[in-house]
């Protein structure tokens, strides 16, 4: 695995390590002693998929409150997304910035996010299937979100959202407080 740091403080975009011969590739999508290496967090507490059948789905921003913020790592398994965390640390250099990383099944390509990082994704073809490891589990108390159109962040989306659930486009504007 290789680790190239994001434009918010504390991401990563992890590149695989790819062993490739005459039948295809193996590589490692996890390990605890690389990232242990890093400073970056091994624990798993829950691994999803999220499946989003049209092009142009947008799912987020999604984080949790604490004391349940997590960390995930994000992987695109089938399709592509532009995959996006945005810091929402008051005390972080890069408060309010966003980090987006295209995420394909050819690339294998994954997004570290640490806590206090809001989450979400725009599907870039149909049929998506995005697998996520999680260092806490789902909270529904603690669930919270903000606008993936939100002027406070000015997140520049490759394509137009032709889908969204009701309730991530009911996520309020964000207001600064800490998480």
């Amino acid at each position: 695995m290789k680790f190239a740091p994001g434009r918010v403080d504390g991401c990563f975009i992890i590149e695989l390590e790819k062993r490739a011969d005459d039948r295809g590739y193996f590589a490692r999508t996890w390990c605890e002693r690389e990232l242990a290496e890093m400073g970056l967090s091994t624990r798993i507490s829950q691994i999803n998929i999220g499946v989003s059948l049209k092009a142009g789905t947008l799912r987020g921003m999604h984080y949790q409150l604490p004391p349940h913020a997590e960390v995930k790592i994000v992987r695109c398994s089938r399709g592509a997304v532009y995959d996006v965390a945005i810091d929402l640390r008051i005390a972080s250099p890069t408060f309010r910035h966003w980090q987006a990383c295209e995420l394909t099944e050819q690339t294998g390509r994954m997004l570290y996010i640490p806590e206090g990082c809001a989450h979400g994704y725009l599907t870039l073809t149909d049929n998506v299937e995005l697998m996520y490891l999680t260092s806490e589990p789902y909270a529904p108390d603690a669930a919270a979100g903000v606008r993936y159109d939100d002027p406070a962040f000015s997140i520049e989306w490759p394509a137009s959202v032709s889908t969204i659930s009701p309730a991530d486009a009911a996520w309020p504007y964000f207001k600064v407080k800490p998480i």
